[in-house]
């Protein structure tokens, strides 16, 4: 189906989309809302309701799901498919390494990190689970296991579903010339008809998907922004509070999106990865520095020791709730953000090989995600382990507060407060901002650069959507959310799985590319580097 154009007096396209997905999603989004607002007095019991049906009966395919896409992915990094550039033999990197870890680390974790780098290993302290260590609250095995649960909901698995969607979308857009969309990469099985209705359904759930999980960061980043308002200015915390700052926050993001790739996105994603890294500089030097370094190492450790049990755990045994509010959750968020993260690090990765791709994105943000964790996670815990207390009563009594109280036992506690505000802002910005552009990639029928109003016209939908689930639940709302658009999605994630090796099978047979050893193929040695920069005639070298 072609897409509906129009063009101003200068010939340039004011709406550029694809009629069907835009519409229909649009539609379904305004009989949510609609829907939401005519009957907020059971919204809250609806969503709770949910949220517990399909977390309770689809979990084992969520826990399933996530260790498909990373064993696959990990397996992909050691083929000789590694050796395919994104785009093209001759193809070159539009940024630095440097800016492109920036912006993917700021789309991919930004607020829910700032958000629950406290809160989550408190949590997991002094309400752990049963299984599979069943350590009893408040206890050393307690710590150990909340900062080896954070590393599993924060780490390598979420970030396989995220590589291993921008791979899919980079591949087919970049390579094969087939839009830069999740239906794109449906073409091995599909064929043609990627352009009729299946790739309609396909676009919309993505573009659901993608909406919902960016609504669901927003969500937490303004109450937290609300928390740390009230703790700086003692700004009343509620829904119309809340709902101000979207509107705000979002009219900031707005700004950011008529500025472009470059001068907005990027250069926000560096001042927020500046602020947060010097935030994360700052409790490291004046905290338990010591108690840091060390936790780090054995955190990690504990991680890789217990990956395999804690990887598929699905409470069986225990027949009990507590996993379907935290790693569910967690699953369903990453599964539903994917089309977001995924579509954006593709289009910033274009000119890196697979295998430095998927490197990259699979094990640079993980350990930067570990550290903050480690950092942030093990100071609070020692505070309640061995200190003064308080933040586990704070963080039960409103989650949002949990940073601004963990920073309140520390030196400079207002400056501090004040730049973690910033943070969740310009991560807000951000995730607005990236959100909205891959929502009109989507809907503009994988068009990598479409009218900049109609990404004006997505950055507004989130905020509202954004508030929505704020008056209509808060918290339970959001994770509802994502859990429910995250199911469908993955499923059409694990096809994808086929997809794409039977199109990367395809691409080098079709290019007669070499994708042996260079040493294999009678290059000299330490001339890699000439013969990558300079690829023979045919494209027969990498």
């Amino acid at each position: 189906m072609e897409n509906l154009v129009l063009r101003n007096r200068r010939g340039g396209a004011v709406i550029d989309l694809n009629p069907v997905v835009f519409f229909v999603a649009v539609a379904l989004i305004v009989v949510f809302v609609a829907v939401t607002i005519a009957n907020v007095d059971v919204a809250e019991e609806v969503f709770s309701a949910v949220q517990a049906t399909i977390a309770t009966y689809t979990g084992w395919f969520f826990v399933l799901a996530v260790n498909v896409l990373l064993v696959f992915m990990i397996v992909l990094l050691f083929t000789r498919f590694g050796r395919i550039r994104l785009g093209g033999t001759g193809a070159r990197p539009e940024f630095s390494y440097i800016g492109w870890f920036a912006m993917l680390f700021s789309a991919g974790m930004g607020i829910g990190l700032v958000f629950y780098g406290v809160a989550e290993p408190i949590f997991h302290y002094i309400d752990p689970p049963q299984s599979p260590h069943e350590a009893a609250p408040r206890t050393v095995l307690a710590a150990e296991d909340a900062m080896g649960i954070s590393y599993l909901h924060w780490g390598l698995h979420a970030w396989a579903i995220y590589a291993f969607v921008g791979l899919c979308l980079a591949f087919f857009g970049f390579n094969r010339g087939l839009p830069l969309s999740i239906r794109s990469a449906f073409y091995p099985v599909l064929g043609e008809r990627i352009y009729d209705w299946p790739g309609h359904v396909i676009d919309i759930l993505a573009t659901l998907a993608t909406l919902f999980g960016v609504a669901t960061s927003l969500g937490l980043g303004v109450q937290q922004v609300n928390g740390g308002l009230n703790y700086l200015f003692g700004l009343e915390q509620g829904l119309p509070v809340q709902i101000l700052l979207i509107a705000v926050i979002t009219a900031i993001a707005t700004v950011s999106v008529v500025s472009g790739l470059d001068k907005g996105i990027r250069r926000i994603s560096e001042t927020n990865m500046v602020i947060a890294g010097l935030l994360l500089l700052f409790v490291l030097l004046v905290g338990p520095t010591l108690f840091l370094l060390n936790g780090f190492v054995e955190n990690l450790g504990f991680y890789l020791q217990n990956f395999p049990t804690l990887a598929t755990w699905t409470e069986t045994y225990t027949h009990t709730q507590w996993q379907n509010d935290w790693t569910v959750f967690y699953w369903g968020w990453w599964i539903a953000w994917s089309p977001f993260v995924g579509m954006f690090i593709a289009r910033v990765s274009y000119g890196r090989t697979i295998r430095e791709f998927i490197a990259a994105v699979l094990f640079v943000p993980t350990l930067v995600t570990f550290v903050w964790l480690t950092i942030f996670g093990d100071s609070a815990l020692q505070i309640e382990m061995v200190g003064e207390g308080g933040i586990a009563a704070v963080a039960e009594e409103d989650v949002a507060r949990s940073l601004f109280a963990f920073l309140d036992h520390l030196p400079l506690a207002v400056i501090t407060s004040l730049l973690a505000t910033v943070v969740v802002i310009t991560f807000f910005v951000t995730s607005s901002d990236s959100g909205s552009l891959v929502i009109d990639i989507i809907t503009a029928g994988g068009k990598a650069d479409p009218p900049t109003a109609q990404r004006v016209f997505w950055a507004v939908s989130e905020g509202i959507v954004a508030a929505v689930l704020l008056i209509g639940g808060g918290l339970t709302a959001l994770q509802t959310a994502s859990i429910t658009t995250g199911f469908p999605f993955g499923i059409l994630l694990l096809i994808m799985c086929y997809t794409l090796i039977k199109g990367l099978q395809y691409y080098v047979y079709q290019e007669h590319l070499d994708l042996r050893p260079w040493e294999e193929q009678g290059v000299p040695f330490s001339t890699e580097r000439e013969y990558r920069a300079k690829p023979p005639a045919d494209s027969s070298g990498e």
